[in-house]
């Protein structure tokens, strides 16, 4: 059977019957439009006539959001002139960085929708000079290698604005947020709670708005209590994602402005011991492929 395998990638095989390999090149590409991108390359290995579509600008150019040029125009020309179709795709999948690297942008290598992640280095934060009460600290667990640690507050705000001409679909704004700060012992990794505190006496209140007049609002408590195993085991100290809300594109020009906030200004009681990493925003019915730091 793998020798008939073998026959069906070549042009033509023992007995004279036709092969996979014998598919005239443009057809082969015709077909490659309605696969994605990870599809596309496993079929690439197959034979030459395979390989030539999957190299093919026009199929490209299908899983590339219409408006990719805005991402390229983020980057020095050099840094992609000259590029094929399917090479500009591998680059803007692995995350295009600007607003001096605080903002990444980059592709979802299944689909190709636009994705963007937003350090809370580019947010306003309330206080956030005074070391009392936060800190930034280096980590790997972050895209950025760096997040905000709330130590002790009265008055906790953080918001943020980003314009980007964001493809026609449906997206969610996202706050990652971690209780306690991440240190290592030993090597591996643990969580000091010592500051945590207050969390649990109010929610936090999260919101959006957008330049065309949308707006959205949730409130939630911060825990990260959850059942490890079914024998009742309790975890500590993983990442949470709060959702703030959805918004709506329907066309790319001109930008959508989004503004968001993560906010908990009760001031009867303090709150502490809380990592801030980033504000993701993606497409609503994409779902999130794992990547290096995030």
């Amino acid at each position: 059977m793998g020798a008939s395998l073998s026959n069906l990638t070549e042009n033509g095989s023992a007995n004279g019957r036709p092969g996979l390999g014998d598919i005239p090149e443009n057809c082969v590409a015709c077909v490659f439009m309605y696969l994605n991108p990870p599809e596309i390359c496993n079929l690439a290995r197959l034979n030459r006539a395979f390989r030539g579509a999957a190299s093919s600008d026009a199929v490209w150019e299908s899983k590339l959001p219409s408006n990719y040029h805005h991402l390229l125009d983020l980057l020095p020309p050099q840094n992609y002139d000259g590029l094929s179709k399917k090479d500009i795709f591998a680059f803007l999948a692995r995350s295009v960085p600007f607003d001096d690297g605080n903002k990444e942008v980059w592709l979802d290598r299944i689909s190709g929708r636009i994705c963007m992640s937003i350090s809370s280095k580019a947010m306003l934060i309330t206080n956030v000079e005074d070391r009392r009460h936060w800190n930034w600290f280096p980590t790997e667990e972050s895209r950025f290698h760096v997040m905000a640690y709330c130590q002790q507050v009265w008055w906790f705000e953080l918001s943020g604005t980003v314009n980007f001409p964001f493809p026609p679909g449906i997206y969610t704004v996202t706050f990652r947020v971690h209780l306690g700060k991440i240190v290592k012992r030993l090597g591996r990794r643990a969580c000091n709670f010592e500051h945590t505190h207050g969390w649990d006496l109010g929610p936090v209140r999260y919101e959006l708005s957008t330049s065309d007049g949308q707006h959205a609002v949730s409130e939630c408590f911060i825990d990260d209590t959850g059942q490890d195993d079914p024998n009742g085991n309790i975890r500590r100290g993983s990442w949470i994602e709060y959702k703030v809300g959805e918004f709506i594109v329907s066309t790319s020009d001109p930008v959508t402005e989004v503004r968001f906030s993560m906010k908990q200004i009760d001031c009867t009681h303090s709150k502490g011991g809380l990592c801030v990493d980033s504000v993701s925003i993606t497409p609503s019915d994409l779902k999130v492929h794992p990547r290096k730091g995030f």
